[in-house]
């Protein structure tokens, strides 16, 4: 079987336990797909400077964040992870000279945790990370979907795990779901219209064709995880779209 790879915005963490438009989205993608055997994660939230693979057999759940009430800290998510995937992969990034080294210190972030909770509940699928090598751009994300793209017809699950629009500081904590500032709407729609051409050097070239790419990415990580599903896959479809707190964009990709 062959899966898609996916972009998918993780919002922040309280979506674990108010998982509002995005969790049954979501959970209605993860039930359309063929039951991975395993998945693979890029989150936002593991920046890196070189390429490191998660090869922990059982990853802690990490809750990487602070000021979020109490029953949010005893949510886990006790996936195994899969040593055996992690060497694999190591393997695949060598054959494309993207040297990596294996980490079996690292716990699953919320950027991994938090969207697989509402996809696949049980925690019963191994989930392996990568970490995001930031400094290096679009291009280095785009080499490693690329690297891995082969796992998705063993039935594996690649992720990307990040934000469309992700500039906190201009949230606004009490908007109704309907106010969407123009300048988030714009950047997501050509973030879209250059996916669906597949131009490729506009996207990596964000910061500076795309409108008001600083104010929605004033750095790039959480765009970043687009690019690793993107190379990873092919045919572009929006799954799921749309904004929370005036400028969070929590749009869902897939790519087949």
């Amino acid at each position: 079987m062959s899966l898609p790879s996916l972009f998918i915005s993780h919002g922040s963490p309280m979506l674990a336990l108010q998982p509002g438009a995005s969790g049954p989205a979501l959970a209605r993608l993860a039930s359309q797909l063929p039951k991975p055997r395993a998945i693979v994660v890029v989150s936002a939230h593991w920046e890196s400077r070189e390429l490191r693979v998660g090869s922990a057999a059982q990853p802690r759940t990490w809750h990487d964040f602070g000021g979020f009430p109490a029953e949010l800290y005893q949510v886990q998510y006790p996936a195994p992870g899969n040593p055996t995937l992690a060497a694999d992969i190591i393997q695949l990034l060598a054959a494309a000279n993207l040297p990596a080294q294996l980490d079996a210190e690292r716990p699953l972030d919320h950027g991994a945790w938090v969207p697989l909770s509402l996809m696949y509940p049980q925690a019963d699928i191994p989930v392996v990370q990568v970490s995001l090598p930031s400094q290096h751009g679009p291009a280095l994300q785009r080499q490693v979907g690329q690297a891995l793209a082969g796992l998705r017809a063993q039935g594996v699950l690649l992720i990307g795990s990040g934000s469309i629009t992700h500039n906190l500081g201009e949230l606004d904590w009490h908007a109704g779901p309907d106010v969407i500032e123009p300048w988030a709407q714009a950047f997501r729609d050509w973030i879209v219209e250059k996916l669906i051409e597949q131009d490729h050097a506009a996207l990596q070239d964000y910061r500076r064709q795309a409108p008001h790419a600083a104010r929605n990415h004033p750095s790039d990580e959480h765009l970043l995880p687009l690019f690793f599903a993107e190379g990873a896959g092919g045919q572009f479809k929006v799954e799921h779209s749309g904004f929370t707190l005036g400028a969070l964009g929590m749009d869902i990709y897939s790519f087949t």
